[in-house]
């Protein structure tokens, strides 16, 4: 794989994402909300959910909307469409 990652790991990850998405929640709350008892900054949030690029990048941008001085409402949201459609296009080669 281009990003050093052996195709064994990426199974591997790709394995775990597909068991976490199989989780169901009562309404009420599930183990998926609960942040890892060592996180202190997203990057943290990021590793433990095994996010990959892409899916790190939404989630930064999501969590400073509007907040960065570099980065405006209207850059932020493109910022996330961008990712979100090289996402999408991973996925659906798979």
């Amino acid at each position: 794989m281009s990003d050093g990652m052996s195709d064994e790991a990426f199974d591997v990850a790709l394995e775990q994402i597909k068991a976490r998405r199989k989780e169901r929640s009562d309404g009420s709350t599930a183990s998926y909300y609960e942040l890892p008892n060592n996180a202190s900054e997203l990057q943290d949030l990021i590793s433990a959910k095994n996010m990959n690029a892409q899916i790190g990048e939404i989630f930064r941008e999501c969590y400073r909307y509007g907040q960065a001085s570099h980065s405006d409402e209207i850059r932020g949201i493109k910022k996330i469409l961008f990712y979100a459609k090289a996402e999408l296009e991973r996925l659906q080669k798979l």
